[in-house]
């Protein structure tokens, strides 16, 4: 039991450690995100708060279940989006897989996240 719960604490903190330095990253790139894919800045905003919201979020073990499954299909939605912004701000091929490659971390992680045993409740009759 104990390295079940060793294995989720682990993948969940990856989650959350990517999604930060996602939100580390559109900070820190401002230019290339108001300019290049034409975002205005304070999406920008919103995005790295949702972000590190959702981050944090995740690793308050007293949160639902049903909140943080939430969560994940935030980040999902937000690395598609990603992938398909820049897809059509002419990065090319290479330059659009990298968030291609971060969604496929993303999904695999999120996989293992659900191929561990939900905790059981006690259910009195």
């Amino acid at each position: 039991m104990k390295m079940k719960s060793l294995n989720y604490w682990l993948y969940t903190g990856l989650m959350s450690a990517f999604m930060i330095f996602a939100a580390w990253y559109a900070e820190t790139h401002q230019a290339e995100f108001t300019r290049r894919l034409g975002f205005p800045a304070y999406f920008r905003i919103e995005l790295t708060i949702a972000k590190l919201i959702g981050a944090l979020v995740l690793l308050i073990p007293q949160v639902p279940q049903r909140i943080k499954e939430w969560v994940y299909i935030g980040f999902c939605i937000c690395m598609v989006s990603a992938f398909i912004a820049k897809c059509n701000s002419g990065y090319g091929f290479i330059g659009a897989a990298q968030p291609a490659f971060s969604l496929i971390f993303y999904l695999a992680l999120i996989l293992l996240l659900y191929k561990l045993p939900k905790k059981e409740t006690i259910r009195t009759a």
